[in-house]
């Protein structure tokens, strides 16, 4: 009951400051979005917003999945230190998968290093049907005051009809604009680093 209270208050502004603005991306781009804060080697949703006539998703608020299947958690995981990410992730026992999903995520430190150095270097994550079979997601940090990652935003999308990787890299494409300006927002609103 203390750790749900403190999160609760810990997380409190962030949620307020994020709510209307992922409300405002949903609008724009009329596909679901999350905003999610790392917790250990998990991310744990703290606004959800889902756009209506849009695949149905697992996330909600509350929930917790494990940080290197999300895009929103290798959004996170990407501005790390890589010693803060060796420290979360020293074996492979850490690297849990998702029962009854046929893409399968990192499995080892060095397959999550690759997977988080591409997010950095391109400035986003992606992850296609590891969380949900035939759903996308897109990420982009969030940081604060010292640079450090906030937040993670993702939007979520059906990756039906998308089979090349020109159609994806297109659907990708068509979303970063509004995902970036947004997650550069709620950064200055929290008095962070962009």
């Amino acid at each position: 009951a203390f750790e749900l209270s403190s999160a609760y208050t810990r997380q409190q502004p962030l949620t307020r400051l994020g709510a209307p603005l992922l409300a405002k991306l949903v609008d724009h781009i009329g596909e679901s979005a999350h905003l999610a804060v790392l917790h250990g080697t998990d991310v744990l949703y703290v606004v959800e917003e889902r756009a209506p006539r849009r695949p149905s998703l697992v996330t909600d608020v509350g929930v917790r999945l494990p940080a290197h299947l999300t895009a929103s958690g290798r959004a996170l995981l990407s501005a790390l230190p890589p010693a803060q990410l060796r420290a979360l992730y020293p074996d492979s026992i850490v690297f849990t998968q998702r029962a009854g999903v046929a893409s399968t995520g990192p499995r080892t430190y060095r397959e999550l290093k690759a997977l988080v150095t591409d997010a950095a270097t391109q400035g986003y994550s992606l992850e296609r049907g590891e969380i949900t079979e035939g759903l996308a997601s897109v990420g982009v940090v969030v940081k604060d005051h010292i640079g450090w990652p906030a937040a993670g935003i993702a939007v979520t999308f059906s990756a039906a009809g998308l089979n090349t990787p020109e159609a994806f890299k297109e659907r990708i494409d068509s979303l970063l604009p509004e995902m970036t300006a947004t997650a550069h927002e709620l950064s200055r609103r929290i008095h962070g680093a962009s």
